[in-house]
């Protein structure tokens, strides 16, 4: 396995990636980390907006503090991520920032670098919230030209777990 993908974000899913890749039989030559910045909070009205509109948002932000301040987040996540990997000691980590819709953008990376693997975290949404908000990691899973593993965040106490050495125990970072 030559790149892989892992997309990170703030969320529990992002660090459950760390224990997966850890777990993987041969480290890859090079670790590309993908942060996606979405460019107007958690709204709907984003996904429907066509690539010229996106890339004219894009361009309406650059400069303001409120990009400032996306740009500062996603620099912290990256960094954070980074280090994990480089102290892990994979020696190749490179990182990468866009802004958009984070399923397109992730999709997109994977083809423009021409990647082995695309790890993505979970965020265990169900129900009414994942059918409004959507799913990242599905529309990846479904989309994507190369194998996609998604990685759940730990469960929440009192939720049911397999215990024992069937399934170890990957998401603990």
């Amino acid at each position: 396995m030559e790149k892989v993908l892992i997309a990170v974000d703030d969320t529990k899913g992002s660090k459950s990636v760390l224990g997966v890749f850890r777990n993987l039989v041969r480290p890859p030559r090079e670790v590309l980390l993908l942060h996606v910045q979405r460019l107007e909070g958690r709204s709907l009205m984003i996904d429907m907006l066509s690539e010229s509109e996106l890339e004219t948002l894009r361009e309406s932000l650059e400069g303001t503090e409120h990009k400032e301040k996306l740009d500062r987040h996603a620099d912290k996540i990256l960094n954070y991520y980074r280090k994990e990997f480089e102290n892990s000691g994979l020696v190749s980590v490179r990182t990468i920032k866009r802004a958009g819709i984070p399923s397109d953008e992730i999709l997109r990376v994977a083809e423009e670098e021409q990647v082995d693997l695309i790890v993505v975290g979970g965020n265990g949404k169900k129900g009414l919230s994942r059918l409004i908000t959507g799913c990242v990691s599905k529309h990846v899973e479904r989309n994507a030209s190369v194998p996609v593993i998604v990685e759940k965040p730990e469960p929440k106490k009192g939720a049911r777990e397999i215990k024992g050495d069937v399934a170890p125990q990957l998401s603990k970072a």
